[in-house]
C-alpha cells in the first residue's frame, strides 16, 4: 500500500512539474516567475522560465549570437526574419506553457507545439528571401569543441531549403513545432495565445486539436478571441 501511494505520488509530481514547472534547459528556471526586467520576450514577463538577463542577448538587432549558437553564420537575419527567430526562441527559453509539450525523451526538448498556419506562412514570408546552411537548426550544423555552431553545406536561400511555411515549420525545429488545423486552438507568439492555452492545457483539447474544427473547443476558442477583439476595439474607441 506505501510503495503504490509513493508511486501514485511520483506520478502526480512529474504530472504537475510538467504543467506547471519549465524545461530543463541551459537557461530555464526549475518554475516560472515574474521577471519584470526583461528586455526582450516580455510576452512572457509576468510568468517567466528564463530570467530577464537571458533576453540580453536578444535586445539589440541584429541578434549575432544566443547561448553558443550563431544567427548569422549565413549573413545577418532580415529584421522581418530576426523578429519571428526570437519569437520561436523566446517562447523555447521563457514560456511558462513551453512544459506543456515536452519531449518525452529528452527533459529540455518540446515536441509537437501546435502553430497556427498564419504564423507559419507569416514566418515564412519574413525568412524566404534570407539565407541559411541547415533546413534542422538542432541537429544540422557541425559543432566544435566549445558547441559553437558552424555550416557544413553552402548557404542557400530559405525558400530553396522549405517549400512553405507548413515545411519550414513542422522541419526548422525538427519535432518540436506543428501546424494546427485549427485556427484559433493553435499559437501565435503573441497575446493572443493566452486565449489558445486555456483551452489547449484542457485534457479534451488534445483530440480536438487534431479533429474537425466545428468542436467545442474550437468553438469556445473562436468565441473568446472575438469577444476579446471586440472589447479592444470598443476601448480604442474610447481612447479616440
Amino acid at each position: 500500500m506505501l510503495r503504490f501511494a509513493i508511486t501514485l505520488l511520483a506520478v502526480i509530481t512529474s504530472s504537475t512539474c510538467k504543467q506547471y514547472g519549465c524545461l530543463e534547459g541551459d537557461t530555464q528556471k526549475p518554475k516560472p516567475s515574474p521577471e519584470p526586467n526583461m528586455q526582450e520576450c516580455t510576452l512572457y514577463s509576468k510568468s517567466s522560465c528564463c530570467y530577464a538577463d537571458f533576453t540580453e542577448q536578444l535586445a539589440h538587432s541584429p541578434v549575432i549570437k544566443v547561448s553558443n549558437s550563431y544567427w548569422n553564420r549565413c549573413g545577418q537575419l532580415s529584421k522581418s526574419c530576426e523578429d519571428f527567430t526570437k519569437k520561436i526562441e523566446c517562447f523555447y527559453r521563457c514560456s511558462p506553457h513551453a512544459a506543456r509539450w515536452i519531449h518525452p525523451n529528452n527533459t529540455a526538448a518540446i515536441q509537437g507545439v501546435p502553430l497556427c498556419q498564419s504564423f507559419c506562412d507569416d514566418w515564412y514570408e519574413a525568412c524566404k528571401d534570407d539565407s541559411i546552411c541547415v533546413r534542422n537548426w538542432l541537429t544540422d550544423w557541425e559543432r566544435d569543441e566549445s558547441g559553437e555552431n558552424h555550416c557544413k553545406d553552402k548557404c542557400t536561400p530559405y525558400s530553396e531549403i522549405y517549400a512553405n511555411g507548413t515545411d519550414m515549420c513542422q522541419s526548422m525545429w525538427g519535432e518540436s513545432f506543428k501546424v494546427s488545423k485549427s485556427s484559433c486552438l493553435c499559437l501565435q507568439m503573441n497575446k493572443k495565445d493566452s486565449i489558445a492555452i486555456k483551452y489547449l492545457l484542457s485534457k479534451s483539447s488534445e483530440e480536438s486539436s487534431s479533429s474537425s474544427s466545428s468542436s467545442s473547443e474550437e468553438h469556445a476558442c473562436q468565441n473568446k478571441l472575438l469577444k476579446s477583439e471586440k472589447l479592444k476595439r470598443e476601448e480604442g474607441e474610447q481612447t479616440r
